[in-house]
């Protein structure tokens, strides 16, 4: 939901390996592997000549000299509790977005958990400062508008490597404005938005820290990141269910030509 923060988020393998990261890594490393090696084009990625030098200002030149050093002097400043009340507060003012993404998605029961961890955290939770609803079982939902869109059959359109921002895609650049505009985001003045922001940014580079050494060791950490971003935008599209993909079909003729070819 952060929009500076998916930068951060999609670092190595992104909010992937906060949610579904585990069940996909080696799956992911391999794809994007693979797709480094073979040179293929990418039909989802028209504009990769663009991406990919702006990848490369990203992760070497933000990362490196701003947001990294940032993180550790945040972590090293402020406490780990405060920086977790912190972290709730600013989730807790996405539940409303989560709220209505859900209705617009026919998911009644995941709206209205969405609604009760807002009333929860807002009251006993203190503003959100306290993650009260997840104590008592309501597990975050996280749903947006990109979702959205792609349950109303909306394609992905182009994928996109912002300064900054970092992966997206039209659809989900697009998700991201409007998320933004619902109550209470659309309230809050430019400071709150950036400090809001800046929370989310720090905590997410905090989390990534310890697997940095997978982005290091891949083959191409672009197209890494890429098949991170697609693989995790499934598996919030299918809540945590995404349809296996079939298996690519081998022609065993073409694999007993080269052979006889050898011999």
């Amino acid at each position: 939901m952060f929009r500076l923060g998916r930068f951060v988020a999609l670092l190595t393998i992104s909010s992937l390996t906060l949610g579904c990261a585990s069940k996909h890594q080696v799956d992911t490393k391999a794809a994007a592997n693979t797709a480094a090696v073979s040179g293929y084009a990418d039909q989802r990625d028209p504009l990769e000549t663009i991406n990919r030098s702006l990848w490369d200002f990203n992760y070497d030149v933000l990362d490196q000299y701003l947001l990294r050093p940032a993180t550790v002097g945040y972590m090293a400043v402020v406490p780990k509790p405060a920086r977790k009340g912190l972290v709730n507060v600013a989730n807790n003012l996405n539940e409303p977005a989560s709220f209505v993404n859900g209705s617009l998605q026919a998911k009644p029961e995941r709206a209205a958990i969405s609604a009760g961890r807002f009333l929860v955290n807002s009251t006993l939770g203190l503003f959100g400062l306290f993650d009260v609803a997840t104590v008592i079982g309501l597990q975050e939902q996280n749903e947006d508008f990109s979702q959205t869109m792609a349950v109303w059959g909306v394609g992905d359109g182009p994928f996109l490597m912002l300064p900054a921002l970092g992966p997206t895609t039209v659809r989900g650049t697009t998700g991201g404005v409007v998320d933004n505009l619902y109550f209470p985001l659309g309230l809050l003045n430019t400071p709150l938005s950036i400090t809001r922001a800046v929370i989310g940014a720090l905590d997410s580079r905090e989390q990534l820290m310890s697997m940095e050494s997978l982005l290091e060791e891949s083959l191409d950490p672009y197209a890494f990141i890429k098949e991170s971003y697609f693989q995790r935008a499934d598996f919030k599209i299918y809540d945590g269910n995404p349809p296996q993909q079939a298996e690519p079909e081998v022609d065993e003729d073409l694999f007993d030509d080269v052979f006889d070819d050898l011999d």
